[in-house]
């Protein structure tokens, strides 16, 4: 794979931060979207998940803390590096995930994201998502 021209890369990076904000405001659907139908999702704290009834199912736990405990999350995603083969790449970011909860804001842990994207009708998509945290946290601690 070879770094990704200027125009995957703004496009790739789009993805990444579609996703991001749309997981904060609780946009079950907008989340969703940013995936392939046989994607998965895979992250150290809250599991695994395929396709996109598994994507959704993530995405409204966030959602639901969002509503019925009134906590606010921050994904805050940052040096996206991405290599485009074709319809295919391979790219990583930063990530800093931040809660609110009660007027108190910690972050949870810093980590990374590690994903496999795939190219379907001239729009990116994740095919792969891994979420890898620096410091373990509990479901308990959100």
């Amino acid at each position: 794979m070879a770094a990704a021209p200027l125009e995957d890369w703004f496009a790739i990076n789009n993805v990444f931060v579609r996703y991001a904000t749309a997981l904060d405001h609780g946009d079950v659907e907008a989340v969703v979207a940013c995936f392939s139908p046989q994607a998965t999702l895979s992250s150290p704290v809250l599991g695994d998940y395929v396709g996109h009834d598994g994507v959704r199912a993530f995405a409204e736990r966030t959602a639901r803390l969002l509503r019925e405990e009134r906590v606010q999350f921050r994904h805050v995603v940052s040096n996206l590096r991405a290599d485009v083969d074709g319809d295919r790449a391979h790219a990583t970011c930063y990530l800093l995930d931040f809660v609110t909860r009660d007027g108190a804001t910690e972050l949870l842990s810093p980590g990374e994201y590690v994903c496999e994207l795939r190219k379907y009708d001239g729009a990116w998509y994740f095919d792969r998502r891994v979420v890898v945290m620096d410091r373990p946290f509990a479901v308990k601690d959100i």
